[in-house]
């Protein structure tokens, strides 16, 4: 072989590993797009990370804890906590009556169709608020009483009025304690 078919080999070689190294680097940014693509659906759409707002929920929720939020559509139904956001605030609050039940509070009692509730969790009396709700309210389509578990003093349907199904933005399934982090 003479020189020159030497370095045209030599050329054609280093060609073939400069295309080689190109197809790579494609390929790494492809799976990242898909990689950031998916993240931001499951983290943006489909879930959401957030911090408790506030010390309304305590015990089960502490100001600072990490929760995770399912944000799709989903049944909603008593006992369930939901993440909301109400006159431009967000919060977390338990969901204890849904479309169709009326709902009474009176003599620091919360009474759901007549009926005196209690919880195993819930460790505070349920006074009644000062405010634009008059009792007894019967929730129409759509609409939720929520009450938040630290029931003296906490912000919720008490005098917020009823929580409707476009302001909850989605079902709290799991929490890490700030003392885990």
């Amino acid at each position: 072989k003479t020189m020159t078919d030497i370095q045209e080999e030599t050329q054609t070689l280093s060609e073939r590993e400069r295309s080689r190294d190109l197809s790579v680097i494609r390929l790494f940014l492809q799976r990242l797009a898909i990689f950031v693509v998916g993240m931001i659906i499951l983290f943006v759409i489909l879930f959401k990370i957030t911090v408790v707002p506030s010390d309304d929920m305590k015990p089960a929720l502490r100001i600072g804890d990490l929760e995770l939020v399912y944000c799709l559509p989903a049944a909603r139904r008593p006992g369930q906590v939901v993440y909301y956001e109400k006159d431009g605030e967000k919060r977390n609050g338990r969901i204890v009556a849904v479309a169709g039940d009326t709902v009474e509070v009176k003599h620091d009692k919360l009474y759901i169709n007549g009926n005196v509730t209690t919880s195993d969790n819930i460790y505070f009396d349920t006074p009644a608020y000062e405010g634009d709700v008059t009792y007894p309210i019967t929730l129409k389509d759509g609409e939720y009483f929520v009450l938040s578990d630290y029931r003296l003093g906490a912000s919720d349907s008490r005098n917020l009025g009823p929580v409707k199904e476009d302001e909850i933005i989605g079902n709290v399934i799991t929490v890490m304690r700030r003392s885990q982090i």
